[in-house]
């Protein structure tokens, strides 16, 4: 049907009706027509406010999960700045990375056994008279010491003897087990061992000691037991706070962590030598003040939390944080794509800055100086950035708060732009409060704090845990003191020539 045949149809339809009920009808579509408009615009805000709320939500889920560390935060460093591997595809043609395997044992055989035939495997019949073949197999196998059902139980007879120079009486002192207790030094060395390296509660170490060597021990016991031999290597933690405090780079960070159920924290501070942790019911400045002072001659590197800004020293903010934030908002907010372009310029100046810190010995002063103004520049721009989105406009807002703490690591060798380091170091603590749920009293946390230290320290040294306790702990029963790290340390090589 044509356009003309409509009106003329419509034409004779309408002639039909009078003035009024033809205005009837107009006023009647005109009422319906303002309802739906009305109708559209309350549609319209209500699409809105949902739309904000979801992207209020997404805001607050991001920023909410944005700074957990991922599972492999250490190998970052070697992948370059923001470089977290997803959407990458896997090389084509290249073949998977080789096994360490059951590697040969190298070591001096202790003992051998031979391993007899008696019966055939096959038809049962008796083989025990037949002599064996000239040809044999060789089996290497490593095992630990059978296990004892029962602990021993040592009487020790001290002597006595009188000295007549100071007119006292001197008793001997053994190196079986620590003053004052009846808990010897091996069981000692153990349950250390469980507690800080495996993250072991006490009851799982008191069943241990029960089912595999009948020993004894209450989780009261216990617990009294470890306080009392981490007071006694309190001066070896007050020289890693020492170590730490003297040291050209800090990183720090902090944890949640519960003392009786109550809200305390986590706290370290380390370098590539040593970790100092503490547990206080504070996450305030007052904790760094406590450990680091007032004013600490080197670069803090931080997370960004607002405690560590009150200390007076060169601070490097963590990058890492920032950046997974804003992939995070990216991911949340795919449609928006000023997002990623600020991301992606916003990680160039940071590689650039990577790049120019590794030229800053070959390059002269003046050279090093102004390249590293264009980069301030850059930055400063980057923040500048046109009529942004709400979103934009949060993420420019966040590393606004962080300006000064950016490119600080361009400025000093071997100093990086991220605080994996300090997470690395935390982590231990975090898997013993998913076992434990933290500590029930201040001395218990106070204890925890003092051997997770040594053990750290030791492993940044790469120096035996358990062998430096032993040596430690003996030295204490000979001097009252017990042995440092760096005592042990200069006299490593002797004590491996008497193992």
């Amino acid at each position: 049907m044509s356009i003309q045949s409509i009106l003329s149809f419509t034409f004779l339809y309408l002639r039909n009706f009078s003035k009024r009920k033809l205005v009837d009808q107009i006023l009647l579509l005109r009422a319906q027509y303002l309802e739906l408009v009305n109708k559209n615009n309350e549609l319209e805000q209500e699409n809105n406010r949902l739309k904000d709320e979801l992207s209020k939500q997404k805001v607050q889920q991001v920023n909410k999960t944005a700074n957990q560390p991922t599972s492999k935060q250490p190998e970052w460093e070697l992948k370059g700045v923001g470089n977290d591997g997803q959407g990458k595809k896997k090389g084509r043609g290249k073949r998977g990375r080789k096994g360490a395997g059951n590697k040969a044992k190298d070591r001096p055989f202790t003992h051998h056994e031979t391993a007899r035939v008696e019966n055939c495997d096959i038809c049962g019949r008796d083989l025990s008279e037949p002599p064996p073949l000239q040809t044999e197999n060789v089996r290497i196998i490593e095992d630990i010491p059978s296990l004892s059902v029962s602990t021993q139980v040592i009487e020790v007879r001290q002597e006595k003897k009188y000295c007549t120079h100071c007119g006292k009486v001197v008793t001997a002192r053994t190196e079986l087990a620590l003053p004052k207790t009846d808990i010897g030094l091996n069981t000692t060395i153990r349950a250390i061992y469980l507690w800080v390296t495996l993250c072991v509660p006490y009851t799982k170490i008191s069943s241990y000691l029960k089912d595999f060597f009948g020993q004894v021990v209450s989780t009261a016991g216990l617990a009294n037991h470890l306080i009392g031999a981490a007071k006694i290597m309190k001066s070896v933690y007050e020289e890693i706070v020492e170590d730490v405090k003297s040291s050209p780079r800090i990183h720090a960070d902090e944890t949640g962590w519960r003392v009786n159920g109550k809200l305390w924290w986590l706290w370290v501070f380390g370098n590539l030598e040593s970790s100092f942790y503490t547990i206080d019911n504070s996450r305030g400045s007052d904790v760094v003040k406590k450990i680091l002072g007032e004013f600490f001659g080197g670069v803090l590197v931080i997370d960004g939390w607002k405690a560590y800004l009150f200390l007076i020293c060169e601070k490097q903010s963590c990058m890492a944080h920032l950046l997974r934030k804003i992939r995070k908002f990216h991911f949340a907010f795919p449609n928006l794509g000023t997002v990623f372009k600020f991301y992606i310029r916003f990680r160039k100046i940071l590689r650039d800055g990577e790049r120019l810190q590794l030229q800053r010995k070959k390059l002269a002063k003046e050279v090093f100086k102004r390249r590293l103004n264009k980069l301030h520049n850059r930055l400063d721009e980057l923040l500048k950035w046109h009529n942004p989105n709400d979103i934009l406009k949060d993420i420019i807002e966040k590393v606004r708060r962080q300006r000064s703490y950016i490119l600080t690591f361009a400025e000093h060798n071997g100093v990086p732009c991220h605080n994996n380091h300090a997470e690395s170091l935390i982590r231990k603590g975090v898997m013993k409060r998913k076992v434990s749920f933290g500590s029930k009293s201040q001395e218990g946390a106070e204890a925890y704090a003092i051997m997770l230290s040594i053990y750290t320290t030791c492993q940044l040294r790469k120096i035996s845990f358990v062998d430096f306790m032993i040596h430690s702990l003996k030295h204490y029963i000979r001097t009252k003191r017990p042995m440092l790290l760096k005592e042990y340390m200069a006299n490593q090589a002797v004590f491996a020539v008497a193992a």
